[in-house]
């Protein structure tokens, strides 16, 4: 029997030179092979008997509406959900017992608290299936265990990090407190309490059983007609391309037989890679060794809460009377060569890597130093770029869903991701905002980027238990995609941030360049760590809940905006066309506003679901018939459009577009020209004058009305000018072919020198728009937003006779009134906010803030977040006039002051270049 502490003295003691936190400077080496027998803290797995059946444990069916691959959490969660909505032609098919490839080794840790409100709801459906709804469909118990949960913080930061999530946490009902470390040695005796700063404890928090639960959900699932068949391995997937030349899913291949199907969910895991390549589908994550270990019996640990110890990154898993100890190292082993010979398997664990995981739980708990090891449980984990999860339907193949990539969260996530999911299939969408697991939120030139996947998951990796703070940026895979302003900006210290790829500006630093370098993996593998990284030290400098240190260069790029001018480099913008006999038809289908003025007018408008929800907020100009001029216009004898869409949402949108125009069966065609043209955004009270000396039009607000385009020439090169604003003032977009982006920039600003033109960045943009009160997709507008709900009525043809789709829910919303809206906050203490700051009205709480800032012109702290009537009422604006509301930061109350429309310029004067 090994004990934990001698483990610990004996790779200690090996000669080798102190490892510092974030490097590895010894070498190492391991084996991928795996051992097929090991110990599990589980009574019960469901490996098959000896002497049973090699063959499918049913017939299969000629035919499904669904079939989903792979028996696991998701796989199970999912086919239960489908079946619970009615869907009862439903096959899952598991090569070998449920359980087998990664779920039965999980740890099953639940915690209710993520810095994530979809998340949150996400993990409160998951504990209401394992805790009450399945065993009172079944009557088995899955498992469930609540002893609580509880996150240990070492300084200030992290505390003030839960304390984030105590007041998110608030807001849905869920019981948390910050404990001291005396109250946390009072319900934990066991803790080492002497270098704690603080807890904060979640009563309900719990442990799940991967076994019960899976034989639970499968057991209701086929109750309501499902067919769950084990020991049937899948060896292809039929794909057809129908008269549009869309590729569907057609069947699913086995050793016996066939099941044609117009839809299969990916639910396998770490093979899910493979799984895709059948169909030719992307899916970009990767494996990793996933390991902890079951010490002896200790005696005082029963009913102990979970622990995770994030600045030691490792936790704590009550298991009986004795602990399971794992955690996120630095170095994790890839498992490079896949097997599907892998059922109830585990590898040997390399002690090396998990030592450190054993040092912070000795540290935590010293009683460990003199406890046995039981087992070591090391098996296979999928991973991803972003440690988030990947779902939906796949861009490739229509019919091809995914269901993978959980990031060691699929018994945590299971729950909601499988109700999700199920809805996804059913409705053609999910209910909640899924967007952050939608595997249309990385672009196509990722997703198959075996550099990109492996550096980005495993950095995502090593920083799972780091604190999330708002403005951090990724080291990994940088550059991956730059602009034609990428060198002349970062010659000027533009500090870069990545979006899905893409560089984009944040802000200016004033002291010189400062570029990201090739990833290092954080000095892990033997690679040696970046030397004098200036972009890291700059970037660490963010690490705060408080304002950051460069707070003034923001406010100045702001300022400059609001009384001078700025210039906004803006590539990363999507930019498409909308062209074809059917374009006005999808013009009219897609977009919520009339987009179908005159030629050469832009509208700013919103895509909606069929439910009404806020699939996008774009700006879509109407072009000339002409012929190709490209990349500024397009071949085009009817109607034409132009697109211009946020980048990081570009792919996103080009995925929903061309869904609508398939399902719709409109004869039109969709093109992407983003990476042949740059832009940028001229703002400010003088950006008429630095460009009438570049530009060869009159922009007159008679010649160049707000909200109009233009071909025009700037300093000889010709470009396509728009009168818009993101930020609240004059100004125009000039989309430039990008062989003529950086002369027409330094036209630009050689004309704005003696107006004190200046760089700004996207951090500048996110002031300034919240101060205007101009909406973010995917912070104040979500696909589970009505554009009503959302203040933008005014982006909806709701007075036309046109069609469009989504047209009957916000119809109805407008008739029966609102029962959510969002609205604007600001505080009088200057304290900064980020977003998931409890709102509460009279006391009660009413929503949280979806995004927060600090607005330099108006000098407040402001918000903006949806609210609710507690009694399920209509919100008016009486409701709002009404209430007393404080918003809730860090478990902190600041009195705040409701605002029903923007604080700033709300006659909207300066757009239209009113200056008084």
């Amino acid at each position: 029997m090994a004990f934990v502490g001698r483990a610990v003295r004996r790779l200690v003691s090996a000669a080798r030179p102190p490892v510092a936190p974030l490097c590895r400077t010894s070498s190492r080496s391991y084996s991928t092979e795996h051992t097929s027998e090991k110990s599990v803290p589980y009574e019960k797995t469901l490996k098959q008997e000896e002497g049973a059946s090699t063959g499918p444990t049913k017939p299969l069916p000629r035919s499904a509406d669904v079939v989903v691959i792979g028996g696991g959490s998701i796989g199970c969660q999912t086919v239960y959900h489908l079946a619970k909505m009615g869907m009862t032609n439903v096959v899952l098919l598991e090569r070998d017992r449920l359980t087998a490839g990664t779920t039965w080794h999980t740890a099953g840790l639940l915690w209710q608290l993520r810095p994530s409100d979809v998340e949150v709801e996400l993990l409160a459906h998951t504990r209401n299936v394992i805790s009450k709804d399945l065993e009172e469909e079944t009557g088995l118990h899955t498992g469930w265990i609540q002893n609580g949960g509880l996150f240990i913080a070492s300084n200030k930061q992290r505390l003030d990090e839960y304390k984030r999530l105590m007041s998110l946490g608030k807001v849905y009902g869920i019981e948390s407190h910050v404990l001291s470390p005396a109250e946390t040695k009072d319900l934990y005796p066991l803790m080492n309490i002497d270098d704690l700063y603080g807890t904060l404890y979640v009563p309900k928090d719990g442990t799940m059983d991967p076994a019960g639960t899976c034989t639970t959900l499968s057991r209701a699932a086929t109750a309501r007609g499902a067919t769950v068949i084990e020991n049937c391995p899948v060896t292809g997937i039929q794909v057809r391309t129908d008269d549009l030349g869309v590729k569907k899913v057609k069947a699913v291949e086995t050793p016996h037989g066939a099941i044609e199907t117009p839809c299969v969910v990916n639910c396998a895991g770490v093979w899910a890679t493979r799984l895709g390549e059948m169909a030719g589908v992307n899916v970009p994550l990767i494996a990793m060794h996933h390991a902890y270990v079951v010490t002896e019996r200790i005696e005082g640990i029963q009913n102990m809460p979970n622990v995770r110890d994030h600045d030691a990154s490792v936790y704590l898993r009550l298991q009986g009377d004795a602990l399971s100890v794992g955690g996120y190292e630095q170095n994790p082993v890839f498992w490079e060569e896949v097997s599907d010979k892998f059922a109830f398997s585990l590898f040997d664990l390399d002690w090396d890597v998990f030592m450190q995981h054993i040092e912070g739980a000795i540290n935590r708990v010293p009683v460990l130093e003199q406890t046995g090891i039981k087992s070591t449980v090391c098996g296979p984990e999928s991973f991803t770029a972003d440690h988030k999860p990947l779902m939906g339907e796949a861009p490739e193949v229509r019919g091809y869903f995914l269901g993978c990539g959980f990031n060691s969260a699929g018994m945590m996530l299971g729950g909601g991701c499988g109700r999700e999911l199920a809805k996804w299939i059913i409705h053609g969408r999910p209910e909640k905002d899924m967007y952050g697991y939608d595997i249309r939120r990385f672009h196509s030139s990722l997703t198959d980027n075996a550099r990109w996947i492996r550096e980005r998951s495993h950095e995502s990796y090593a920083k799972n238990y780091s604190v999330v703070f708002p403005f951090d940026e990724p080291l990994a895979s940088r550059n991956m995609r730059k602009d034609p302003f990428h060198e002349v900006l970062t010659e000027q210290g533009c500090m870069f941030q990545e979006r899905h790829g893409w560089e984009r500006p944040g802000w200016f630093n004033k002291d010189g360049p400062a570029p990201p370098k090739k990833y290092d993996y954080y000095g892990a593998y033997n690679i040696r760590n970046n030397e004098n990284y200036k972009y890291k030290k700059l970037l660490g400098k963010e690490y705060t809940f408080d304002f950051p240190p460069h707070h003034d260069v923001i406010k100045s790029e702001c300022l400059s905006c609001r009384h001078d001018v700025a210039v906004f480099n803006m590539s990363y913008f999507g930019k498409f066309y909308l062209t074809g006999p059917d374009a006005k038809k999808a013009a009219d289908w897609l977009f919520s506003a009339d987009v179908n003025k005159k030629p050469g007018s832009t509208v700013y408008t919103c895509m909606l679901n069929k439910r009404g929800g806020a699939e996008a907020d774009l700006t879509v100009s109407r072009l000339e018939p002409s012929a190709a001029k490209l990349p500024l216009a397009p071949q085009s004898d009817g109607d034409a459009y132009y697109l211009a869409i946020g980048g990081g949402v570009a792919e996103h949108n080009w995925n929903h577009i061309r869904t609508v125009i398939q399902d719709q069966g409109f004869h039109c065609q969709l093109t992407d020209h983003s990476e042949d043209m740059g832009m940028i955004s001229i703002q400010g009270p003088k950006s008429r004058e630095v460009l009438q000396e570049v530009l060869d039009a009159d922009l007159s607000n008679e010649a160049f009305p707000f909200s109009t385009h233009k071909l025009v020439n700037a300093a000889g090169y010709q470009v396509r000018a728009m009168r818009l604003s993101f930020v609240g003032e004059l100004g125009w977009e000039l989309h430039i072919p990008k062989d003529s982006c950086v002369p027409v920039y330094r036209a630009v600003m050689a004309a704005g020198a003696k107006h004190g033109i200046i760089n700004s960045g996207y951090r500048a943009i996110d002031s300034l728009s919240i101060e205007k009160g101009y909406r973010h997709w995917h912070a104040d507008l979500r696909p589970d937003d009505t554009p009503l709900e959302a203040g933008l009525a005014f982006t909806c043809k709701l007075k036309s006779s046109i069609p469009f789709q989504g047209r009957e829910t916000l119809e109805r919303q407008k008739e029966e009134g609102l029962r959510r809206r969002i609205v604007c906050f600001t505080i009088d203490e200057k304290i900064p906010m980020f977003g998931l700051e409890a709102i509460f009205r009279n006391g009660v709480p009413v929503g949280h803030l979806r995004r927060a800032d600090y607005g330099f012109f108006i000098d407040k702290t402001l918000g903006y977040g949806y609210i609710r009537n507690p009694d399920g009422g209509v919100v008016s604006a009486d409701f709002i006039k009404a209430g007393e509301f404080t918003l809730e930061r860090m478990g902190v109350a600041y009195k705040a002051k409701a605002h029903l429309k923007s604080l700033f310029d709300p006659e909207n004067k300066r757009v239209k270049g009113i200056y008084e």
